[in-house]
């Protein structure tokens, strides 16, 4: 897999970048700030971008935005943004697009989840915190999520983070059996149709809610 990295904080872009190398993986371009992004993107053709939300000069949304350029001018490569808190105005229409993934910076600390969820969005998945997860489907009296139970809302959150059906089952310990009936029913309740997989589903329900014009 080949990464470009644009991280402002010196010492978090030199440990990503360890963490890529050290997995195998091959960074090709590392920056710190959001306007030499386009052009490495441009040049190196990576599978994955990693960017702070946050970046110089005024340290608001140039990751954010810069994040979304890529994606509508080269919408194969994967984008992952890392953000110290949760700020979710680019989110919603970022994940429908696919190969994108929004994390918490602290997430980096475990190692193994981090690179799987960075593999999984370079191959056109998805990979959402749970916090922003949970900041994004949280219910709103009268809502499309009003209706779900709580075990519902669960598995929904789990969806958007990109689990399958089988990694819904062992992070709740359920049957798999169980988690496609939970499923099922929730997509009845939000009146979406049932997908082939997990990352159609959350595109689905993400972008039904964006739909719905739900505030954050």
């Amino acid at each position: 897999m080949r990464v470009v990295i644009a991280e402002d904080q010196a010492l978090l872009r030199e440990g990503l970048a360890r963490l890529f190398t050290d997995a195998g993986h091959e960074v090709v371009a590392s920056m710190g700030a959001a306007t030499r992004l386009l052009p490495a993107v441009a040049g190196h053709r990576p599978d994955l971008v990693v960017v702070d939300i946050r970046m110089p000069p005024s340290f608001t949304d140039e990751g954010a935005r810069a994040a979304r350029e890529i994606k509508e001018t080269h919408p194969e490569v994967g984008v992952l943004v890392l953000s110290q808190h949760i700020e979710t105005a680019h989110a919603v229409e970022l994940v429908t697009r696919g190969g994108f993934g929004y994390l918490l910076k602290d997430r980096v600390l475990d190692v193994d989840e981090f690179l799987a969820a960075a593999v999984r969005v370079a191959a056109g998945g998805s990979a959402l915190d749970p916090q922003v997860v949970a900041s994004l489907l949280s219910p709103r009296v009268g809502g499309p999520l009003a209706e779900l139970s709580e075990r519902e809302r669960e598995v929904l959150e789990l969806m958007a983070e990109g689990l399958t059906n089988s990694g819904i089952a062992k992070r709740l310990y359920l049957s798999e059996r169980t988690v496609e009936a939970h499923v099922r029913h929730l997509l009845m309740k939000l009146a979406l149709p049932e997908g082939e997989d997990g990352h159609r589903r959350v595109l689905a329900v993400l972008a039904h809610l964006r739909a719905t014009q739900v505030h954050y």
